[in-house]
C-alpha cells in the first residue's frame, strides 16, 4: 500500500506540475491579449480625438474617417453627432455592407448609445457601452460596442465622435494573428454569456482556462482564453517508471497471499453480513418482537419492544412472568399464556388486543399477533410474538371526533377569510389604477406654466388631461364595487350575473390597466383577435380579472430580463370540441419559463414564488374559468416564455 500510495502520488505531482506549467503560459497569454487589447483602444481614441474638427467641414471629415476604417478594420462605424445627438455625417467601413438605419443608427440613436454620450459629457472623457446585436444580412449577426467621446472647443461641446467596435474584429485583430491552433479566445459578459469567439481549430482532450477583466468606462468585459491539451503522460520521468516496475513485483507477490486470505475470510465475511443484515432489520422495526421458548420464558425482545415497554432487554430475558402485565390482569395474562404453550393458539393473522403496563405504570393498548417459531431443523422451540401500539390510533380517531364538532364553526371562519383575502387580491389593480390617475392629475395640478404666451392653450390641454384622468377614476372605483360585488358572490356560491360580451370588448375593458403596467414595467403589448370570433356569456367583471391576473403575472416574468425585446401577446380564437364552439384566450410572455418543481404547486393557493405575492392569483383564475364551464391550462411558450390558455364557451345565438 506504501508503495502504490507513492506511485500515485509521484504520477499526480508530475501531471499536476505539467497542468500548472500550462495554466501559468495561459495565464500569461491572457494578460498579454488584455494588454494588447487595451493599448489598441487607446490608439484608436486617439485617431478619434484627431477627428475632432474645428469647423464644419462634413466632406473633409468623412475622407478622415474613411481612412481610420480602412486602417482599423476592428471599427465598424463612425458617427459625427452634434450637441443634441444629431447625426451630422458618418461613414462605413469598406469591408462589410449593413444597414444601418433599421438598428437605430439613422438620426435617432439606441437607448444604450444615447447613455453612453451622456456618461462620456459627465465624464468629459470616453465611455463605452454594453454590447448589443447587430444583424448582418442572411441570417448573420454579431456582437457590437460603442464608444462615445465628446468633442470640446475652448473648454465648451461641441459635439461627439462615436465608434462602433465588432468585438469579433477586435479579437482577431489583436489576438487572432498570435492565436495558437490549440487556442481560442472569447469576449464573455459577468454572467458568463459568450459575446464573440476566435481560434480553436484542434481540440484535445483536456481544456485550461484562463479569464481576466476588461475594464472600460462604462462597461466590463472578460476576456477568456481555453487551451486544449493532451493528458499528461503516464510516466513522465524515469523515476516513477523505475518505482513502477518495484511496485508490480511487490503487488505480484500480494496478490498470491491476498487470494489464500480472500478464500479463508469469505465464509466469516458472509455470516457477519448475514447477522448484521438481520440486526439492521431488527433495529428498524418499529413493531415490538418477542420470543418465548415451550416453558413460557423469554428469550428474545427487540429495540422497538423495549422502547414501548420502558424495560431494558437485560430485565426482560429468561423472564416467565411479564414485569409489563397490569397487577390486576395479570391472572388472565397467565392463563392465556399457559393455553398457548398449550398449543391453543390464534392463527397467526387473527390478532387480539391487550393492555400493558410501562415501567412508569402507565397503561396503552396494543394488538398482538402470534406464531409458531421453527428452527432450520423443523422443530417447533416456542413462539414468536408482535406488538403494535395502538394507543396513537385510539388517540386520533378521539381527536376526528372532536374536529368533527368544530367543524360546523370552522366553515364559517373559513369563508369570511376566503372572501377577505380574494377582495385584498383583486381590488389591487383597481386600487393601483386610481392612485396612479390621482397621483397625476396632481402632478398636473402642481405644474407651473412656463410659456406665459401658450398658457391659456396649455391650461385647456391641462383641463383636458385631468378630465380624462377623473373620468378614470371613476371607472377604476366603479369596477372596483362590481369586483366586491363579483367576489361576494364568487365566495357564497350565488348565481353569478352572466352577460354577452365579446372577446374585443373584454381586452378592451383590460387595455388600459394592462398598458400602464407595460409602461412602467418597459414590456410591448400585442392583441391579436381572430375574425368573425362569436361572443361569449360569463361574468365581465371576473373574466377581466383572470385576464388582469395573467397579463400581470406574464409582465412580472419578463422583468427581471436584460433584454429589450420584452413582449406580452394577448390572443384571443374560436376552436371547436366535442361538437361545442369554445373561445380561447391565450396570455403569453418571453420570461424565464415554469421549472418542472414550479409547476407541480402553481395553482395551489397561498403558493407563491415572490416575496410580496399572496398566492392567490392563479388558484382564484382557475376556479372562475371552471365555474364558467372552462379550463385553464399553462404551456412552454416557443421560443423562451410560458403561454395560459383559458377557455370560455361561444354564445349560440
Amino acid at each position: 500500500m506504501l508503495v502504490a500510495s507513492m506511485l500515485v502520488t509521484m504520477v499526480w505531482l508530475a501531471g499536476r506540475y505539467e497542468a500548472s506549467q500550462v495554466q501559468d503560459k495561459l495565464e500569461r497569454d491572457t494578460i498579454n491579449a488584455t494588454g494588447d487589447i487595451r493599448v489598441a483602444l487607446n490608439r484608436n481614441l486617439q485617431d478619434l480625438q484627431a477627428l475632432n474638427a474645428a469647423d464644419d467641414d462634413i466632406a473633409a471629415w468623412k475622407i478622415r474617417a474613411a481612412e481610420i476604417l480602412q486602417v482599423r478594420r476592428e471599427l465598424m462605424r463612425i458617427e459625427w453627432r452634434s450637441t443634441d445627438l444629431r447625426l451630422r455625417a458618418h461613414a462605413e467601413t469598406p469591408y462589410r455592407s449593413i444597414n444601418w438605419d433599421d438598428h437605430g443608427h439613422g438620426d435617432g440613436m439606441l437607448p444604450e448609445s444615447s447613455l453612453t454620450c451622456t456618461h462620456a459629457r459627465r465624464l468629459n472623457g470616453p465611455s463605452y457601452s454594453p454590447s448589443h446585436f447587430q444583424l448582418l444580412g442572411e441570417g448573420l449577426g454579431t456582437e457590437t460596442m460603442d464608444v462615445c467621446l465628446p468633442q470640446t472647443q475652448n473648454g465648451h461641446l461641441v459635439g461627439y465622435v462615436i465608434g462602433t467596435y465588432s468585438l469579433q474584429g477586435i479579437l482577431m485583430a489583436q489576438v487572432g494573428k498570435t492565436l495558437p491552433r490549440t487556442q481560442e479566445v472569447s469576449f464573455t459578459e459577468p454572467d458568463g454569456t459568450r459575446l464573440a469567439l476566435v481560434g480553436a481549430a484542434w481540440r484535445g482532450s483536456r481544456m485550461f482556462t484562463s479569464q481576466q477583466l476588461l475594464d472600460l468606462p462604462g462597461n466590463t468585459l472578460v476576456l477568456r482564453m481555453d487551451s486544449w491539451h493532451r493528458a499528461p503522460s503516464v510516466f513522465p520521468n524515469v523515476m516513477t517508471a523505475l518505482v513502477t516496475l518495484m511496485s508490480i513485483a511487490l503487488v505480484s507477490v500480494v496478490v498470491v497471499l491476498v487470494r489464500d486470505n480472500r478464500r479463508r475470510l469469505r465464509a466469516e465475511r458472509d455470516l457477519g453480513d448475514a447477522l448484521a443484515f438481520r440486526k439492521a432489520m431488527e433495529d428498524s422495526l418499529v413493531t415490538g418482537m418477542r420470543a418465548r421458548d415451550l416453558q413460557g420464558y423469554i428469550t428474545y425482545v427487540n429495540p422497538a419492544f423495549c422502547n414501548m415497554v420502558g424495560f431494558t432487554a437485560e430485565e426482560l430475558l429468561g423472564l416467565n412472568v411479564a414485569p409489563y402485565w397490569p397487577p390486576e390482569l395479570a391472572e388472565e395474562y397467565a392463563q392465556r399464556r399457559d393455553n398457548r404453550l398449550s398449543g391453543a393458539s390464534p392463527p397467526p393473522r387473527e390478532g387480539h388486543e391487550s393492555v400493558f403496563m410501562r415501567k412508569d405504570g402507565s397503561r396503552f393498548p396494543v394488538l398482538i399477533f402470534e406464531a409458531p417459531l421453527i428452527n432450520a431443523q423443523g422443530m417447533h422451540t416456542g413462539w414468536m410474538s408482535a406488538f403494535i401500539d395502538i394507543s396513537e390510533q385510539r388517540r386520533m380517531e378521539e381527536l376526528s371526533r372532536a374536529s368533527q364538532e368544530r367543524l360546523q364553526a370552522t366553515a364559517r371562519l373559513a369563508t369570511v377569510g376566503e372572501m377577505a383575502s380574494l377582495l385584498s387580491h383583486e381590488l389591487t389593480q383597481p386600487l393601483a389604477a386610481i392612485s396612479s390617475y390621482a397621483t397625476g392629475s396632481l402632478n398636473m395640478l402642481s405644474h407651473t406654466l412656463p410659456d406665459p404666451a401658450h398658457a391659456l392653450q396649455q391650461l385647456q390641454v391641462q383641463q383636458q388631461d385631468l378630465r380624462m384622468a377623473l373620468e378614470q377614476i371613476g371607472i377604476q372605483a366603479e369596477r372596483a364595487g362590481r369586483v366586491i360585488k363579483s367576489v361576494r358572490d364568487f365566495v357564497r356560491r350565488r348565481d353569478q350575473s352572466r352577460e354577452v360580451i365579446s372577446a374585443a370588448e373584454l381586452f378592451e375593458a383590460v387595455q388600459p390597466l394592462v398598458n400602464l403596467q407595460a409602461h412602467k414595467l418597459g414590456v410591448q403589448v400585442r392583441t391579436e383577435i381572430e375574425p368573425r370570433l362569436p361572443p361569449v356569456l360569463c361574468d365581465p367583471t371576473m373574466v377581466e380579472q383572470v385576464l388582469l391576473n395573467l397579463a400581470r403575472n406574464g409582465m412580472q416574468a419578463m422583468d427581471s430580463l436584460q433584454t429589450p425585446a420584452r413582449v406580452l401577446t394577448l390572443q384571443a380564437r374560436g376552436l371547436e370540441s366535442y361538437g361545442q364552439r369554445w373561445v380561447e384566450f391565450s396570455v403569453a410572455d418571453c420570461g424565464v419559463g415554469i421549472s418542472p418543481e414550479v409547476a407541480s404547486q402553481l395553482f395551489t393557493p397561498f403558493f407563491t414564488t415572490r416575496a410580496e405575492g399572496m398566492g392567490l392569483g392563479l388558484s382564484l383564475c382557475r376556479t372562475v374559468v371552471e365555474q364558467h364551464g372552462g379550463r385553464l391550462v399553462h404551456r412552454p411558450n416557443h421560443p423562451q416564455g410560458t403561454e395560459f390558455v383559458f377557455t370560455l364557451p361561444a354564445h349560440c345565438e
